[in-house]
């Protein structure tokens, strides 16, 4: 799940681990958004939503909306000193840190909104209701996409789809472009996985809104059992070889990531 990169030609079940990662973040996106009528890992949706209530509301009362964003930051960078760091460092990453946290959060999140913690599911979207929801949301899609970027090289991302959707294009039109041999061989595979990425988080999306019109705030713990697995197979690969890990090595990756 977390040791390859797109030109290291990953085994099936490895791809379907990225893909399964690609599903829960399309549930949690779906969950933060009836709950909340926002997009929890949509980063530019947040810069839009600011500019928008900052004409309706003024600057100080909408300033709050533009600091949710701030907690995905967090989640990433969080992520980054557990896995990036470390292999520069030349230490083992610790992608079973960054998942238990990240399971942390959604559990956190279903309890307390069962709890009554964040009013009622879907009821409010005024802000000062959902603010905590919200970050927790986007502390764990952070946490999620930092782990996964830094594990493929920045080759994959699964909580938005904006610049997977760009890399998808330019992909398409290299098929085009290239010649039989090795390059078109590594678009076809990229492709394939960008466009298995995609449809993964819109098949999780609509999982999630089925499973959130029905369990409410309860949903979350859904996605916080899927990163409960990805933090026991982080484990359970670092104990399988925790002498030396292939990523520091530090292999660039097939393509740049372009947008958000």
């Amino acid at each position: 799940m977390f040791r390859y990169r797109l030109d290291e030609a990953p085994d099936p079940g490895v791809v379907a681990h990225w893909l399964l990662l690609a599903f829960n973040a399309g549930c949690i996106n779906a969950g933060g958004f009836l709950a909340t009528g926002r997009f929890v890992s949509h980063v530019t949706g947040f810069a839009t939503l600011f500019g928008v209530e900052r004409q309706q509301f003024g600057f100080w009362a909408s300033l709050p909306i533009l600091s949710v964003p701030l907690f995905f930051l967090m989640g990433v960078t969080v992520a980054g000193l557990l896995t990036d760091r470390r292999i520069h460092l030349r230490r083992p990453p610790r992608y079973d840190y960054v998942m238990t946290l990240c399971a942390a959060c959604l559990l956190l999140a279903s309890l307390a909104g069962g709890g009554g913690f964040f009013g009622g599911f879907g009821e409010s979207f005024h802000l000062k209701h959902t603010y905590l929801l919200l970050a927790l949301l986007c502390l764990a899609s952070g946490l999620q996409n930092g782990a996964i970027t830094s594990s493929s090289g920045s080759s994959v991302r699964t909580t938005h789809l904006t610049g997977l959707t760009t890399d998808l294009g330019l992909g398409l039109a290299r098929l085009m472009t290239f010649q039989r041999g090795e390059r078109l061989r590594d678009e076809m595979l990229a492709n394939c996985l960008r466009f298995g990425t995609i449809s993964a988080f819109i098949a999780g999306s609509a999982v999630g809104a089925a499973l959130f019109s029905t369990l409410r705030y309860h949903g979350f713990l859904l996605p916080a059992g899927i990163a409960g697995y990805a933090a026991w197979h982080g484990h359970r690969m670092r104990r399988a070889a925790p002498q030396a890990d292939p990523l520091s090595e530090a292999l660039p990756p097939l393509l740049e990531p372009v947008g958000n």
